[in-house]
């Protein structure tokens, strides 16, 4: 009797997963209840996974589980390790391997299928697209993930790319469509994954580095459509409801990372990201520096000063010591905020980890569109680590790369402070022309000495206290 009621109590924990899954994604939604939506979310996933066990037919389970807890443990150990710096590639990676696992589901069904198991044409059709999507997102994950790792050129182009690029899509089209009419040999099928590989690799080549919150949110949405179709395959509830939820919610994140960048879907699926569209115009006057003292004294007597962090805080580590300066100021009665760009850093919503990691409280934290018409108002910008974000010719330079891109209206401060190591070019590897206005002024060195720097100088201000 216990075995006729496991098939009703797995479906049943299924539901509660899917349950779990919805509310999780609902308070991740917000800043303060996105810790609890990760709770719940994983909470799901064991519920899914354990159910996933009792399923009738169920085979190989002790190297099923050997595979969960190895997994385990070195998501565990790298959880631990990885820095805040590296979780943009750390998340493209995993995200890779979800793909690359929706792909491997995809080839088992399809060689199984060849072998004579019975299947219908929408089960080979879905495991076709769902196979094709995981392979696209596995391989392009891992080019991703090199790129953000500093293994690889951030662009790589050649005359025809979209043309070979196109033909290679193609082809993996009519090998999919050989499968689906019911050429299931070994043959057909190593070369159908062997195209789709490749063209997840060849689309990922020409993309920016700027251009990366995109692409993460992209094939995260890639990554949550296999599953779901490869759910449809082996009627498993748990993988299709988890699957939408993931490629809707990576779908909705997809667009508004675009828009962000300016970017139809279109462009980001096949477009070549980041490629100038002529000379760009030249960019006139000189960086002038500030020594911190300075700088510290021009915000300690501002009435409102915006800060805007960037990738080069996350590298400096400096998120803390930005924080305790903004603390500093505050108690002054200064009107501090925190304005964020929705793609600075190299994940969408890298900054706002970054400040909460460091204690900022949320109603300090602005968008951009919030944000932006407070800026003439503002007495003094201060930039840590953003680039691209506040460059302004993406409003007036259209031979930019990032001409038309939103961005954060730095420029029209009454004053801008810029800690930068150096002079070098952003991730899109273009001049910014706000560090030559006449209204910014350089601290250069690393970020987090900077900010312990005007720490130190306003301390001194006060007194010492």
């Amino acid at each position: 009797m216990m075995a006729a009621f496991l098939p009703t109590l797995v479906k049943a924990s299924y539901f509660l997963a899917a349950l779990l899954f919805i509310l999780g994604l609902k308070r991740m939604s917000s800043p303060r209840t996105a810790r609890g939506g990760i709770v719940w979310a994983g909470a799901g996933m064991l519920v899914a996974t354990l159910a996933t066990f009792f399923l009738p037919g169920m085979h190989n389970l002790p190297l099923i589980a050997a595979a969960i807890a190895l997994g385990t443990l070195a998501a565990w150990i790298s959880g631990k390790r990885v820095a805040m710096t590296a979780m943009p590639q750390m998340v493209a990676l995993y995200n890779g391997m979800g793909g690359g696992s929706a792909a491997a589901i995809g080839a088992g069904e399809l060689l199984k299928f060849g072998a004579g198991e019975a299947a219908s044409t929408t089960q080979l059709v879905l495991g076709v697209v769902g196979a094709l999507i995981g392979a696209v997102s596995f391989s392009g994950s891992l080019i991703a993930f090199a790129k953000l790792q500093g293994w690889m050129d951030r662009r790589f182009v050649f005359a025809g790319q979209r043309f070979v690029n196109a033909l290679v899509f193609l082809a993996a089209l009519a090998a999919g469509a050989a499968l689906v009419a019911g050429r299931l040999e070994v043959g057909v099928v190593i070369a159908f994954f062997a195209l789709a590989l490749a063209f997840g690799v060849m689309m990922t080549l020409p993309i920016g580095g700027a251009d990366m919150p995109v692409v993460i949110s992209m094939y995260n949405a890639f990554t949550g459509l296999a599953v779901a179709f490869e759910g449809f395959v082996l009627q498993n509830e748990a993988m299709i409801i988890a699957g939408m939820v993931v490629g809707a919610a990576g779908t909705l994140l997809t667009q508004l990372m675009a828009k962000a960048m300016n970017r139809s879907l279109a462009n980001v699926l096949f477009g070549n990201f980041g490629a100038a569209r002529g000379e760009a115009q030249a960019i006139t006057g000189a960086q002038k520096p500030v020594e911190a003292a300075d700088a510290a004294v021009m915000m300690a007597y501002a009435e409102r000063v915006a800060i805007v962090p960037g990738y080069g805080m996350a590298v400096a580590q400096a998120q803390h010591k930005i924080w305790e300066f903004a603390r500093l100021l505050i108690e002054r009665g200064v009107k501090v905020r925190f304005a964020i760009h929705p793609v600075a850093g190299r994940m969408p919503g890298h900054m706002n980890v970054l400040l909460a990691e460091a204690g900022v409280p949320y109603d300090l934290i602005a968008d951009m569109d919030d944000i932006n018409p407070e800026f003439p108002a503002t007495d003094v910008a201060l930039v840590i680590g953003a680039n691209d974000v506040v460059n302004p010719v993406a409003k007036t330079d259209p031979t930019s790369p990032i001409y038309g891109m939103p961005i954060l209206d730095v420029a029209s401060a009454k004053n801008v402070i810029v800690i930068k190591r150096g002079k070098g070019t952003g991730f899109a590897g273009i001049e910014n022309a706000l560090f030559y206005a006449d209204n910014t002024r350089m601290l250069y060195g690393d970020g987090q000495a900077a900010a312990a720097e005007l720490v130190a100088a306003l301390k001194a201000l006060d007194g010492g206290h």
